[in-house]
């Protein structure tokens, strides 16, 4: 099974395991996931953006500090902002969230219900979800020469055909280096490729 398969499959467990949405940030280095995901209701998603909530979250704050699995009801980090309580206007009324891997490549995944608390069951469930999608994407350590060539190449403004040329081989070659690149950094364009392989300094 693909990488994208595998991880479309695990949300869809993911959706019905919280009925009022979820955000998940996988991998996230640089301040920034490699990998973002969410489904809460557009309402709340535009409010978030608009207040910059990112910066003032609880739930990344808590993500960041802490390992393991949390209600947001049981949360000691103050909410200062009312970042939860404006949350729960938007039917984000029960929440979950749940942060693993080293702080360096945390994976920071909430969850909401609007009609009560998770149980236990289901926060070791999700658990269990979130840590196959930590291991799932999981980032390189390192590309190949031949990817890094082609990455920078075309990073530089260099057309395939002209990148081929450069590096004395054909353009169908060039495409399978550009490929193994992109599935390495888990991205859906070459654009995107260049951009992971220079957050996580592999370029």
């Amino acid at each position: 099974m693909s990488t994208k398969s595998s991880v479309d499959l695990e949300l869809q467990k993911l959706g019905r395991l919280a009925p009022a949405g979820y955000f998940l940030g996988l991998h996230i280095r640089f301040a920034s996931p490699l990998m973002q995901f969410s489904n809460y209701n557009q309402g709340w998603l535009d409010r978030y953006t608009e207040q910059a909530y990112a910066l003032r979250d609880p739930t990344i704050a808590w993500g960041f500090c802490t390992e393991g699995a949390s209600r947001w009801s049981e949360f000691e980090i103050p909410d200062t902002f009312g970042v939860l309580a404006e949350a729960g206007t938007f039917g984000l009324k029960f929440g979950l969230t749940i942060s693993c891997g080293p702080v360096r490549s945390r994976t920071i995944a909430s969850f909401s219900r609007s009609d009560r608390e998770f149980e236990d069951s289901e926060i070791e469930e999700i658990s269990q979800i979130v840590r196959r999608l930590h291991d799932i994407v999981e980032p390189p350590e390192s590309l190949t020469k031949a990817q890094i060539e082609a990455l920078r190449l075309i990073a530089d403004g260099d057309r395939h055909a002209a990148a081929a040329a450069k590096l004395n081989i054909s353009e169908s070659a060039l495409k399978a280096r550009l490929t193994g690149a992109r599935e390495r950094l888990h991205a859906r364009t070459t654009a995107e490729a260049i951009q992971r392989a220079k957050d996580y300094r592999l370029l």
